[in-house]
């Protein structure tokens, strides 16, 4: 065991943890987090115009158009506001105008769409480019435009006022040469060269949203956060930063077609590891927590009863840094297989069709039966599903805790 971490602490550590300060991706996860109450909201709009009992569903039918528009004003609209947090954060970490990085990631994004023509009511913006299918593009505009904003800044291409000018209208004209750049660049590209920029970009990471749908897909998120966490690692902070993209890709997919009433395509957004795998938290914790609860050993009983409530509501860092399971090679083995175990059953019972596919996003501090049943518009066999999935993780972990059990309190014997 201590070869696998010292073999973590020398291959995969110092590449994960580059990759989390990466200054690109930490901007691309500040900006997509920043998104997520927005999505949240409008997710529950959803459960709202499709409720799960037939009864309710007949009698909101006629107002299903008036419910669904929160949603797709919010969901609907997820990369045109991404494209502006991104571009805020990126420039923030630059020391540039976060204001100005946003506004000009804005609209370059924008631009990368063609309005059309609608006969009597002008020019429209279709808004098919304008949600989790436009990710992609807008992390790449929000990129381009405020690194073309620092490059101005460096070069000092930029109009200065003089002193006794407001600070903000100071800085809205530092980026006008900038935005003199971008809003030109990318309309010739795509509008006067007619090259579509949202079909080639799509197109590009088609078969890396594909990928991530696959049971290899699933498991390889799971086994990556499971392996940092225990090695002292946020696991969520570096994988989430590289998968998030491609997981609201895949939720988005999964909630247009539900509003369409279309059957549900993808299993692996995220709500599939939030509910159904990272029980109680990073590891599957859950379960730990409780048996820990129930120890003869004073302080794993004491950590477990601390860590009960915040594991309720997937908060693990009380038990894996106060038990500790980071670097606890009796732990170790429970933490990284009970999650992929998990993974592996729950991608088989919505493949085959036993479960809904989650096409909702929920907070993610709900209990996991209950996040599990919103996340699945009202499927009761997801609460079954998360039940035996706890079930599951805490009888792995129970061998390995006794062992650490008898480990405590034989130490505890011999200390004098």
């Amino acid at each position: 065991m201590e070869k696998i971490f010292a073999w973590l602490d020398r291959r995969l550590i110092p590449v994960m943890t580059r990759l989390s300060e990466q200054r690109h991706l930490r901007a691309v996860r500040d900006g997509i987090i920043a998104t997520i109450p927005l999505i949240i909201v409008g997710s529950f709009f959803l459960i709202i115009a499709f409720p799960p009992v037939p009864a309710l569903a007949a009698a909101v039918k006629p107002y299903t158009a008036q419910i669904l528009m929160p949603f797709r004003l919010t969901m609907g609209l997820m990369a045109l506001y991404a494209a502006h947090s991104i571009g805020y954060h990126l420039a923030r970490s630059y020391k540039l105008d976060g204001v100005a990085g946003g506004v000009l990631a804005l609209a370059a994004f924008l631009l990368t769409s063609l309005p059309v023509d609608i006969e009597g009511k002008g020019l429209a913006l279709p808004m098919e480019n304008l949600g989790g299918g436009g990710m992609f593009v807008a992390i790449l505009m929000a990129i381009v435009a405020v690194e073309i904003l620092r490059f101005a800044k460096e070069k000092k291409l930029t109009i200065r006022m003089p002193e006794g000018v407001p600070d903000s209208v100071a800085r809205s004209f530092e980026a006008l040469i900038p935005a003199g750049v971008i809003i030109p660049l990318v309309w010739a590209v795509r509008h006067l060269a007619g090259f579509d920029i949202q079909h080639a970009v799509t197109q590009l990471f088609a078969p890396l949203v594909t990928a991530g749908n696959t049971l290899a897909g699933v498991l390889a998120p799971i086994l990556l956060i499971s392996l940092l966490w225990s090695a002292g690692i946020h696991g969520d902070s570096v994988v989430g930063t590289v998968a998030r993209p491609m997981w609201l890709v895949l939720l988005d997919q999964n909630i247009a077609a539900a509003a369409a009433g279309q059957p549900i395509p993808n299993i692996a957004p995220e709500p599939f590891f939030q509910w159904f795998v990272f029980i109680g938290g990073s590891g599957a914790t859950l379960g730990l927590v409780c048996l820990m609860a129930l120890s003869q050993s004073p302080y794993l009983r004491g950590v477990g009863r601390a860590a009960f409530l915040p594991g309720v509501c997937n908060i693990n860092e009380p038990v894996i840094f106060g038990a500790p399971v980071m670097l606890n090679p009796l732990l170790f083995v429970p933490f990284v297989a009970g999650p992929a175990l998990m993974g592996v059953i729950t991608w088989f019972a919505m493949h085959l069709g036993l479960v809904t596919k989650p096409y909702i996003l929920v907070p993610w501090t709900l209990p996991a039966p209950i996040g599990a049943y919103l996340a699945t518009g009202g499927d009761w066999r997801a609460i079954v599903l998360a039940a035996v999935n706890i079930l599951i993780a805490t009888v792995l972990y129970y061998p390995f805790l006794k062992a650490y059990e008898r480990k405590l309190l034989k130490e505890q014997e011999d200390t004098p």
